[in-house]
């Protein structure tokens, strides 16, 4: 379930569906995927709106780097977890388990913390698939409309 449309500060059409952006305290603290049809939201602030200038250049260049002052909350596993996805290069992968034996864990651990990541995109949870080249899931998702948005994001991204 989503949250309603007044919890965000913007949302955008994206080519996958719509994306939510929340913004908290001066930084961005959320993006959601929403279902296609989703109306869109201006943005609210100057943050959201360069929130939204910034997931467009990615739209246009998979290989553009972000540059947004975030914040995203999680136990410090989490943050670990997090910041190896971020020094995965737009258009590569890395599997769960690799992430794991970095940080000294398990892929199950890993993929827990993948999925509840608060930044997709931005934090590339997209860019995590499993050991046999597989997908794998995607905000806690083995199929559906969340997988959809993966591999929509992979293929942006020239890996599939």
């Amino acid at each position: 379930m989503h949250a309603t449309p007044h919890a965000y500060d913007a949302i955008m059409p994206i080519p996958c569906g719509a994306l939510g952006i929340r913004i908290e305290a001066g930084a961005l603290a959320g993006l959601e995927f929403l279902p296609a049809g989703t109306p869109a939201q201006a943005a609210r602030d100057p943050l959201a709106r360069r929130t939204v200038r910034e997931v467009e250049a990615y739209l246009s260049d998979p290989m553009h780097l972000w540059n947004l002052p975030f914040t995203a909350s999680g136990t410090a596993f989490r943050q670990r977890v997090w910041q190896a996805l971020r020094h995965i290069p737009p258009g590569r992968t890395r599997s769960y388990g690799d992430i794991a034996r970095e940080l000294r864990s398990s892929p199950r651990a890993v993929g827990q913390a993948v999925g509840d990541n608060p930044l997709p995109m931005l934090i590339p949870c997209h860019r995590v698939i499993a050991a046999d080249g597989g997908l794998g899931g995607f905000n806690h998702s083995r199929t559906g409309y969340s997988l959809d948005i993966k591999r929509w994001l992979l293929g942006h991204e020239g890996v599939l």
